[in-house]
Formats: structure tokens, sequence, C-alpha cells
């Protein structure tokens, strides 16, 4: 179901549980973000100042963005400042799952709508918007398995040891991996999501290795392609994550041109907490949480301008916007980039994804 964003402007005075502010009155909705250290976050911050200058959040929403600096003290305070103020909705991306449970109950218990997204909370009041990491490690997984036609020796570059994110990744690759005798894992060692350091480990790596014929990268997939590249390794088929890098080398715009997947957490899950939010509080969507499809291209599907940039930094996430019939939305380069809206356009968000 894809909800067509009424036209209506509105400041909604704070309301209680069960209140509808007026339809003719601005919500107050804030962003409580843990940190803005990556580019991702950059990104995801970007998008959610653009979505709020664009019809229809520019008549509808009074936007604001809080950053806690990674402490979750900082990040209690601001929401309850916020609480305070009297906003009508907080998306939240956490500094702890469990931290903030208490002022995040305060602010249900005010009857205002609470999002989270990405590092969710746990507290039971609040609606979650999120992806399956599960999920995504089964993906990749069995893109590799029917690209060599389910034979071969495949290495998987997992991320930071520990994280939920990490360990479902993993769990649903093994899943498939195990699934298919006819494939061999032939080496496991992590990446830690990031380029730099998944190309210092690979080149570690590659001449103890027989022949690669996949590799399954959680994170820094373009570092594992130049390692093999340096070492005249031939070039295996990739089921990786969303850097700019990757893409310009499953589209050729760097050589050499590989077969791959690329999916990945998308920056633009605050907007949809945005809108979820939004949509809540006007009572034209239910009061629940939403699991959203992974943003996914192959070698055959990249659209350069669309979903892979080939002017922007190799470390850019490239799913700050979605593609296809049923995308999530749809956002211009500008938005991500310098966090201003996209040209005469009017956002549609799609919430008919879970």
């Amino acid at each position: 179901m894809i909800l067509l964003l009424a036209a209506a402007c509105g400041q909604a005075p704070q309301s209680t549980a069960g209140d509808t502010p007026a339809p003719d009155k601005k919500l107050k909705i804030a962003l409580s973000n843990s940190f803005i250290g990556n580019q991702w976050r950059v990104e995801m911050e970007n998008v959610f100042k653009a979505a709020c200058a664009m019809p229809p959040y520019l008549a509808q929403v009074e936007c604001s963005i809080y950053n806690a600096g990674n402490d979750v003290s900082t990040q209690s305070r601001q929401i309850a400042n916020l609480i305070s103020q009297g906003v009508d909705g907080i998306v939240i991306n956490a500094a702890s799952t469990s931290g903030l449970n208490g002022v995040v109950q305060q602010a249900c218990d005010r009857g205002i709508v609470v999002v989270s997204f990405d590092n969710t909370v746990d507290a039971a009041c609040g609606l979650t918007v999120n992806t399956d990491q599960i999920a995504f490690g089964k993906q990749l997984a069995q893109f590799i398995v029917d690209q060599l036609g389910g034979k071969g020796n495949v290495v998987m570059v997992t991320g930071v040891a520990g994280t939920g994110a990490d360990n479902d990744r993993n769990k649903g690759a093994k899943e498939v991996f195990a699934a298919n005798p006819g494939i061999k894992v032939v080496a496991t060692y992590s990446g830690m999501w990031d380029s730099a350091t998944a190309q210092r480990a690979t080149s570690a790596q590659l001449p103890a290795l027989p022949q690669v014929d996949g590799v399954w990268v959680s994170g820094g997939t373009d570092g594992v392609i130049k390692a093999f590249g340096a070492a005249k390794r031939p070039m295996p088929v990739f089921g990786g994550e969303a850097e700019n890098g990757f893409r310009k080398y499953m589209a050729g715009i760097l050589t050499p041109k590989v077969t791959g997947m690329s999916i990945g957490q998308p920056p633009y899950l605050s907007v949809i907490s945005l809108e979820l939010a939004r949509a809540v509080i006007r009572k034209e969507h239910p009061r629940e949480s939403i699991t959203i499809p992974f943003p996914v291209v192959t070698s055959e599907s990249l659209k350069p301008g669309e979903t892979v940039f080939p002017d922007l930094p190799d470390s850019f996430f490239a799913d700050f916007t979605d593609s296809g019939p049923d995308a999530a939305l749809i956002l211009c380069q500008e938005a991500a980039t310098d966090g201003t809206p996209c040209p005469g356009k009017t956002l549609t968000v799609n919430l008919g994804t879970s």
C-alpha cells in the first residue's frame, strides 16, 4: 500500500493519548540521534532534513534534530527536554537499546508517538522501523549460491564482532551456505565494516587461500575487490553492502567490472520513521512497527545517477534512495549530500513494505 500524503497543513497542541491533533496545525516531530560520526549518519540526517523541507512535510511538520555525541545520558536529557516542549512525535536512533527506556516511557505516557530505527529501543510502548539483518545475510548468500550453481569456494568477510547486526548477518549467510553442500567456506575474517580494514585483512588472507569463487561481504566490499586486484587474483562473484565504490565496480565505472549484488541498511530509515510518526499521530496508519526490505541492485540493474553515483566518493552509501515500482521513497542526490530538498518534488513515502 502506498500512502499518498495529504496536503493538509498542520502545529498541533500537545495531545494526550488517543487525541488526533487538529488538521490545520503543524505537528512537531524531532529526530533524536545518538551520534553523527560516520558517513551513514550524515546521510541519514541529511535526508531527514531534505524530507522536512519538501511537500507535504514542509506544510505539515515542524522538524528539529538533536545529536547526543553517543552519550546515553545526553540523549536522555534531550528527549526529556522534547517532552517538556510538548512535541507530538520523536524519532530515535538510540545510543542504547535499554538505556532510554525510562524517558521513552515518559514520552509515551504524555501521548507522544515514539518511533526508533536502526539502533532501536526496547520500550514496549514505542514503535520501530527497521530491516531484517538475518535476511541481509541470507539474500547475499543465496545470490552467490545461485551465481555459482551451488558449487564453489566462498570467503566470508564479517563486520564488527559481537554487534547484533553482525551476528544476525553471519547467521543468515551461514544457514544458506550450510544448506548447499557444494559450497565450501574457505575463510572467515572481519573487515570491521570498513573498506580499508577489509582490504588489509583480505590482502593478508589471500596468499594462503585456494581459488575463491564467491565473496560474501558484510561491509567494505570495494576494499576486498581492491585486494583481489592487487594480488592479481581472478575476480569472484560478490555479495556486498551498498558502498558507492562497490557499485562503481559492479557498473564498470571502475575496473575491473565485477558481478555482484549490493544491498544495505538504508539511511532513509529516518524518513520512513518520520512518515510513520506523522501518519500514526494523524490516525492515518495503525500504531504498528514496520520492517522494510533492503533496497537491492545487481550488476545488470544499476543505473548511474539513481543507484550508483559516478561523481560521489566510494565511501558514500548509495542506498540513500530506493528504486523500482515498489520503492519505499525516491530522493535526489542533493538530499543525501547537502540535506536540501529535491527540486519540484512532492515526497511520497510507502509504508506498505512490512
